[in-house]
């Protein structure tokens, strides 16, 4: 199904999560350090990983940086899994860039099912067509129409309304939105989402009444 690359210190812990992604029908790698991580991902890339914060040789917390900050792996989907007691790891890991996080100690179940949503929500992302009733985004042409009508938007606009309707349903954040659309180091304002909403909005018509605004929150289409 997936290639899955596991980075984790404690051998147990590595065997554990191994054996039960192999058994849901995963190909795994696994890794006790950084170093042996990075070398392997100059070789091949994974669809997903499962990255400890502690690590011998480096923080999981700079290397989600460090993965966010290349073009080639700033969208590989990343859990990031941490003792119970860290809480300000899994804070900083989210806001780093991880997709999803895990506290040891976690159930086999609970991590699959984590590794399934993940790699659901990623698929989504990759097939050729998007809908959202009269609204068609193609990701093959990077085009979008409403009721089979050419829409002009920008490169940022596109991504905007893609990342809207993966998600459609549930309301994001600015703070969500800024940093998956514009990138982590991106150092404007959270107003840049307000004004590219207004203009995706005119954009779209009457289809752009979808796109609703939730107060203090940010916004969710529906």
């Amino acid at each position: 199904m997936a290639l899955i690359y596991i980075v984790e210190d404690d051998e147990s812990i590595q065997e554990i999560e191994a054996v039960s992604l192999k058994t849901a029908g995963h190909e795994v790698l696994s890794f006790g350090n950084a170093k042996t991580f990075y070398a392997k991902l100059e070789e091949l890339l994974p669809d997903l990983i499962v990255l400890d914060v502690m690590l011998p040789d480096e923080n999981g917390n700079e290397i989600i940086k460090k993965l966010r900050n290349r073009p080639e792996t700033r969208r590989l989907p990343v859990i990031m899994v941490t003792a119970k007691t860290a809480e300000m790891d899994l804070v900083r890991g989210i806001e780093n860039g991880a997709d999803d996080y895990l506290k040891k100690p976690f159930s086999v179940m609970e991590l699959i099912s984590r590794v399934k949503a993940l790699l659901r929500r990623t698929t989504v992302e990759q097939e050729e067509k998007l809908l959202f009733h009269e609204i068609e985004i193609n990701n093959i042409r990077h085009s979008l129409s409403v009721s089979g009508e050419p829409i002009n938007v920008t490169y940022k606009e596109y991504e905007l309304l893609k990342y809207l309707i993966i998600n459609k349903g549930n309301v994001l954040s600015r703070d969500q939105i800024m940093e998956r659309v514009w990138g982590t180091d991106y150092e404007g304002e959270t107003r840049t989402v307000d004004m590219h909403i207004k203009t995706l909005r005119q954009k779209l018509g009457t289809a752009g009444e979808y796109i609703k605004t939730v107060r203090n929150v940010g916004y969710v289409i529906e």
